[in-house]
């Protein structure tokens, strides 16, 4: 597209519109805009609108969230806590697994599709106005990030969960000024973007500690966490570090989860914390999401003190993170989990291994063509007996041709089958997995993108 969006005129929808008409109209305006994969490193567009909004970002603490893999779960997590000792939320996370709405959250729930179109047609003249005044038109990120800073402030929240998109320091949301930073384990992914180390990954990452912060971090290569701490004392930033101020203590499987002890800030135990999500990496973004809770409140380190437990093992108790590592149907199992990346395949593959006793695992498998393909199918080679690749309906997707070039050279070619259609391959990875006879021991796991669960959460039926 041209670095002008589209000129649309400014339309409100006629009376007794149907919301899911609206809501098309806005996503096709929306996608006329660079896409979350084009990017113009620069705060220049996103400042420009929240001048003209009058600075809506600065009605709400915020607590802001980095990383590679875990930031969403880590999200809802905080989100939940905050919830449950009776604070008002927004929540920013991407992408979305099924509706863009889910996007923006308020209490917990995505708001509804009446407000998104709404907020959107609230802000879009001012959006346009700074179209016009810079030489690159506002990406599809960018007016998001404005829609949600602008809901936050209009509820309003008393505090705003905000996950980056990308990055950090270049990131939309950056323009928030977040008394709790968090940065979930860093690992290379959009090198092309980012950086080719995790170090060099890391100097954008931390771009979101601000000055006088409290800086969350979880454990990380030395690369990375050299660069964070370096920028934590050039800020003057506070930083807490998984495993020597906060951590995970103890886990053990649970049914339908896994039970945990935590340590927070001040050093005290928070014992028999149930959630129901599965593997380590879930315990660990725990972790971070209660210390985040702990120092946004002000409890822990020198103060002391901690939360209180009871309230803690309810919010816990309560957490979901759709499509990772979602249990859709049973007999056989049908799981989803949105891993994209090596990391994240490895650690879907340790907590399938820990928590699910499949004798044969079928793998159906989407991605994306600008991620490193061959890693995350080395990552899933040993766990999955055959796979099935396919495509999801995305512009990014990786042909299915090639998907299923790089398949065979791991896996070989009589443990892959090639179906086009997201439905019909997991239609014959159903098949694949029931040849085993035994229905509670074969599953099928749907993976590659968070396009492809949420796809596969709409064809299974999934609320």
């Amino acid at each position: 597209m041209s670095d002008k969006a589209e000129q649309n005129p400014y339309t409100i929808r006629p009376d007794g519109a149907e919301p899911a008409e609206t809501l098309r109209d806005v996503e096709q305006e929306l996608a006329k805009r660079w896409p979350e994969n084009k990017l113009e490193p620069s705060l220049d567009r996103i400042e420009a609108l929240m001048d003209i909004l009058g600075q809506p970002q600065r009605a709400f603490p915020s607590i802001h969230i980095t990383g590679t893999n875990g930031k969403t779960s880590t999200a809802r997590m905080v989100e939940q806590l905050l919830n449950t000792f009776e604070l008002r939320t927004g929540r920013y996370t991407s992408p979305h697994v099924e509706s863009v709405t889910e996007r923006i959250s308020l209490d917990g729930n995505p708001i509804s599709v009446e407000r998104f179109v709404e907020t959107y047609r609230d802000i879009e003249p001012y959006v346009r106005m700074v179209d016009e005044g810079q030489p690159v038109a506002m990406s599809f990120f960018e007016v998001l990030t404005g829609m949600a800073y602008a809901a936050f402030a209009d509820t309003p929240v008393d505090v705003a969960v905000v996950e980056v998109g990308m990055g950090g320091s270049w990131d939309a949301t950056n323009v928030i000024d977040a008394a709790v930073s968090v940065i979930t384990p860093i690992s290379l992914d959009h090198t092309d973007k980012l950086g080719s180390t995790t170090g060099e990954i890391a100097v954008e990452k931390s771009g979101i500690i601000k000055p006088g912060a409290i800086a969350v971090v979880a454990q990380q290569q030395l690369d990375a966490a050299q660069t964070i701490l370096k920028r934590a004392v050039e800020v003057d930033a506070t930083v807490a570090r998984e495993g020597m101020e906060f951590g995970v203590r103890h886990r053990e499987v649970a049914i339908g989860g896994q039970l945990i002890t935590l340590r927070g800030l001040g050093g005290e135990d928070y014992e028999d914390v149930f959630i129901p999500l599965h593997g380590e990496h879930q315990a660990q973004n725990a972790s971070l999401a209660l210390a985040a809770v702990e120092a946004f409140f002000g409890v822990g380190g020198a103060r002391g003190g901690k939360l209180d437990i009871d309230k803690v093992r309810q919010a816990f108790a309560g957490v979901s993170s759709p499509g990772r590592l979602e249990v859709v149907r049973r007999s056989p199992t049908i799981l989803l989990d949105a891993a994209h990346n090596p990391a994240g395949a490895e650690a879907t593959v340790a907590a399938i291994s820990e928590s699910f006793g499949f004798t044969k695992l079928v793998g159906v498998i989407a991605t994306s063509g600008d991620k490193d393909v061959s890693g995350l199918l080395s990552a899933f080679e040993p766990l999955l007996s055959e796979v099935v690749v396919t495509e999801n309906s995305t512009h990014r997707r990786m042909p299915v041709d090639e998907l299923a070039a790089v398949a065979v050279e791991i896996f070989g070619e009589d443990r892959v089958q090639v179906e086009p259609r997201l439905d019909e391959a997991i239609d014959a990875a159903v098949t694949l997995a029931e040849e085993e006879g035994d229905l509670g021991g074969c599953g099928v796991l749907v993976t590659g993108s968070v396009i492809t669960v949420g796809e596969a959460r709409l064809l299974l039926g999934r609320k």
